[in-house]
């Protein structure tokens, strides 16, 4: 390092701190008399006369003369008169190749306890999305080796896809094989609200110790504060465009969009914002696309992004589901009516839409993935007429072939939790199917 480097450096230190002191605190939220702090700053308050303990808060809001903060832990042993120190800097986390094959809290740090290797670069959680006008067109297909999708909805390199479906029917299950068998440099896995028994299920039964080796695991349960569950998914996203900037192909997973946004409301609600359609308040639609735009493509490399978003009772039109699919480059569904019909990965695909796949597939596979859908979607229109038996056989060539093929059809969109398919291997069981009928 050059002395003029560690000249500068010295000059922007802070030669003093600036204290405050707690007031009161109501409910989740902390009142402080000073210090002078920026929306989005971290202070840290001192527990204890003699400093016993610390505990991290970031700014939020102000009331009258004093500010608002949020805790990022408990705050059981709180009291008021605490002392509260400022920073004067936003929330940083520690970035490197160091971190792949981790899990890593909201904060960064590992949650087994180990320490944080060596070599990390500090970046900021919250950043600007990239320039629209320095976004690359989205040229190429991305793997992810599930059948459907690949032959399909054919996702690119940089699309941004919001999985939507209600508790309990594969969300989960999905996002391991994705993440098992894509052909992307390095995954980062958001685990956002999960009940904490689901998060070693998740890294142990779905991801699998292969997945694990070239992802990093960020988790925020949802017994945590609601600060943590909204930095997780800024922490992850941070992860993201780090390897991003360094040129890597990254897939961003992100489970789910909707507990982030329930967090925001929390937070929301507590600053006293008035709560609006569905009680959500307006800082939820505020900040959902200044979080899903920071994916995709830049001048450097790509994120390839999934978004679960946890409909509430099925309902694909409730506010969040209906913002994010507005956001986003297309939509999965996945329909507990298929999952209940033993049909895995239960997805949709007449509900489904990939709008990337028309400009990066091939003109063969785009008619060859429309016949299929409109084969099923015909059986799937007459198959009340075909189970009571009043369809009568040679009324509809339409009908005649989509009834010929569709015990074909279904086994080309079922596979295994552990099976894994290429791109040429789905394409050849496509083809097979549309153009002999095998």
């Amino acid at each position: 390092m050059h002395w003029n480097e560690v000249i500068s450096q010295i000059n922007q230190m802070n030669t003093f701190k600036r204290y405050g002191r707690v007031k009161r605190v109501v409910g989740l939220m902390i009142e402080s008399q000073g210090p002078e702090s920026s929306i989005g700053d971290v202070c840290i308050i001192h527990i204890g006369s003699k400093k016993k303990r610390m505990i991290q808060a970031e700014v939020v809001g102000f009331k009258d003369e004093n500010i608002l903060l949020m805790p990022y832990t408990t705050i059981n042993d709180i009291s008021s008169g605490c002392l509260v120190e400022a920073t004067s800097k936003p929330l940083e986390i520690k970035v490197g190749v160091g971190l792949v094959g981790n899990v890593v809290d909201s904060m960064g740090y590992p949650l087994d306890g180990s320490l944080l290797p060596k070599g990390l670069t500090p970046v900021l959680t919250e950043q600007e999305p990239p320039n629209p006008m320095k976004r690359p067109p989205i040229e190429h297909t991305i793997e992810v080796g599930v059948r459907m999708i690949d032959g399909l909805l054919t996702v690119g390199r940089g699309q941004r896809v919001g999985i939507f479906a209600g508790s309990g029917v594969g969300k989960s299950t999905l996002l391991g094989m994705i993440a098992r068998n894509t052909k992307a440099d390095l995954n980062v896995i958001a685990l956002i609200g999960e009940r904490g028994r689901e998060v070693r299920e998740f890294i142990e039964r779905d991801l699998g110790e292969e997945g694990l080796k070239r992802s990093i695991v960020v988790v925020a349960t949802s017994d945590q504060p609601a600060l943590m569950r909204i930095k997780g998914a800024y922490t992850a996203t941070a992860i993201a465009e780090y390897f991003r900037d360094k040129g890597l192909n990254v897939m961003l997973m992100m489970d789910s969009v909707t507990r982030v946004a329930m967090a925001q409301r929390e937070v929301g609600l507590a600053t006293g914002e008035p709560p609006t359609t569905k009680g959500y308040t307006p800082s939820v639609f505020a900040i959902l696309p200044k979080l899903l735009e920071r994916t995709g493509t830049n001048e450097f490399g790509s994120i390839t992004a999934f978004y679960t978003v946890l409909v509430d009772g099925d309902d694909m039109n409730e506010p969040i589901a209906d913002t994010v699919r507005g956001i986003l480059d297309g939509h999965f569904v996945l329909d507990r009516e298929l999952a209940n019909k033993g049909q895995y990965p239960a997805l949709n695909i007449l509900k489904s839409i990939s709008r990337i796949m028309n400009n990066i597939a091939p003109t063969e596979h785009i008619a060859a993935a429309e016949k299929l859908r409109d084969l099923l979607s015909t059986y799937i229109n007459s198959e009340d007429l075909i189970n009571i038996g009043a369809y009568k056989k040679g009324s509809s060539r339409e009908i005649d072939e989509a009834i010929r093929l569709y015990p074909k059809i279904l086994s080309f969109l079922k596979q295994g939790t552990h099976e894994k398919v290429s791109m040429e291997e789905c394409l050849q069981d496509l083809y097979q199917l549309i153009l002999k009928g095998e």
